[in-house]
């Protein structure tokens, strides 16, 4: 099933997202007079075809990775005389660059919807409240406490843990200091902590920011009882059942699975013997946890899964705007993404981020499926993020995208003529060989991770 969530949402995801950002060229193109040949889904041999009124042919096409709006163009081919107003390269300088940025204008937009629908459905929220702080970490160091809960970080609001998160994500890399308010247990007093930070997760590959801070958000307890097992792990390999209550790891008891979590991840390939209890009676299992990952990432694995607690109300919260409400809050969040796109290119660039936290078509298909199997408001917000995403880096001056083409055109009104071919020419190549490279290690990324 989960494999069909990922297709589906891929294919949908991929879909809505290249065609509303070729629509954008599309219906700017047509209100600047420029005649539109081809708007294209896809690419490869076409599935579906059809022609308007005006002679524009719409495909769909076999490979949906992408898409294009072709327009009459001299530098293409030959154009006949009276349809030579109509020529995308006979229009303005100022037209052509309008006609390119609407396709990432048209992913801004398309995020701002998607948002204000989240906005509009409202979602429902576990508070920030911290578990557990490791002793001696940055956290314990700047006060804070088992119990309190989050309530902004750098001034922002965080009414949920993604929330926070995303705010530290922020910070991934730098040196300075994070301001956090709290409230205490039971309380309604706000009180502010400040988190020194120098260098906080320089190039480490695959961040854990709350982790690193040393916080533990609060979880219900969970009974470690066996409810699933994986055909390939340790554990049904040495004899581990379904229903079967784990008592201890080694010398150390257990009464909450949380524990066993923290305990497994952090003994990749080290032997442990397991005690469980079994229709009434004790028995001992021991076994060699596998291990997941490389390097800083490498953690155990044990292959086993237990039931969820159900979360207590006073711990859930819903969060929801009106109409009027939700378009500020879209934008809002439009906005923040935006400049955390921008930020984290920028920090990649400097060595502030490590270039592994690139994802490429891999890793989009696998949270394509989990949001789509997750519900509307999480396929919805994967769906804002990705438009976002393209829309940012299709405005990256790099020839072959749309910023590069943007990059020559503003060229050209400054300079009052456009740049020679042959300058074009190694653009475009020096273009080609980046966006390449870049695909090429997102992909070699998604492999490492599976």
């Amino acid at each position: 099933m989960s494999a069909l969530y990922m297709v589906f949402g891929t294919l949908i995801a991929l879909g809505v997202l290249v065609t509303f950002h070729e629509f954008g060229h599309f219906w700017v193109a047509r209100r600047c007079g420029v005649k539109v040949l081809r708007f294209s889904v896809g690419f490869g041999s076409p599935l579906v075809r059809w022609h308007d009124r005006q002679g524009t042919e719409f495909v769909v096409a076999a490979i949906p990775l992408g898409g294009y709006v072709k327009m009459l163009d001299e530098r293409e081919g030959d154009v006949p005389f009276e349809q030579l107003d109509q020529a995308f390269n006979r229009k303005t300088v100022k037209q052509r660059i309008a006609i390119v940025a609407a396709g990432p204008v048209a992913n801004f937009l398309l995020a701002i919807l998607f948002f204000w629908m989240i906005a509009l459905l409202g979602t429902q929220q576990v508070r920030p409240v911290i578990g557990q702080v490791q002793p001696d970490s940055l956290a314990a160091a700047a006060g804070l406490e088992a119990g309190q809960e989050i309530v902004a970080v750098d001034g922002e609001a965080t009414p949920g843990w993604s929330a926070v998160n995303l705010q530290l994500v922020r910070r991934l890399g730098e040196s300075g200091v994070v301001e956090v308010q709290v409230r205490d247990e039971g309380g309604s007093l706000i009180s502010t902590r400040h988190v020194q930070l120098r260098d906080w997760l320089r190039g480490v590959d695959e961040p854990e920011p709350l982790a690193s801070l040393g916080i533990q958000p609060w979880r219900p307890a969970t009974e470690p009882v066996v409810s699933e097992l994986d055909p390939e792990g340790p554990a049904q390999a040495a004899g581990v059942r379904l229903g079967d209550r784990l008592l201890a790891l080694g010398a150390m008891p257990v009464d909450d699975w949380q524990q066993v979590v923290d305990w497994v991840r952090k003994r990749p390939g080290e032997e442990v013997t397991l005690r469980l209890s079994r229709e009434g009676a004790q028995i001992e299992l021991p076994l060699v946890l596998a291990a997941r990952g490389e390097d800083e990432a490498r953690a155990g694995y044990l292959g086993v899964g237990v039931k969820g607690s159900e979360w207590p109300e006073r711990m859930l919260h819903e969060v929801s705007f009106g109409p009027l409400e939700g378009v500020a809050e879209s934008l809002r969040r439009t906005w923040g993404m935006t400049v955390l796109t921008l930020d984290s290119l920028k920090k990649m660039l400097f060595g502030e981020l490590s270039v592994k936290n690139l994802s490429g078509p891999i890793t989009i298909a696998k949270v394509a499926g989990a949001s789509a199997q997750s519900g509307v408001a999480d396929f919805l917000n994967f769906l804002a993020y990705l438009s976002i995403s393209l829309g940012v880096l299709n405005l990256l001056p790099i020839p072959v995208l749309d910023g590069g083409h943007l990059l020559f055109y503003m060229v050209e009104w400054v300079r009052g003529r456009p740049l020679s071919e042959r300058v074009q020419g190694w653009g475009i190549q020096i273009g080609i060989s980046l966006v390449l490279g870049v695909m090429l290690l997102a992909l070699v990324n998604d492999l490492s991770r599976l």
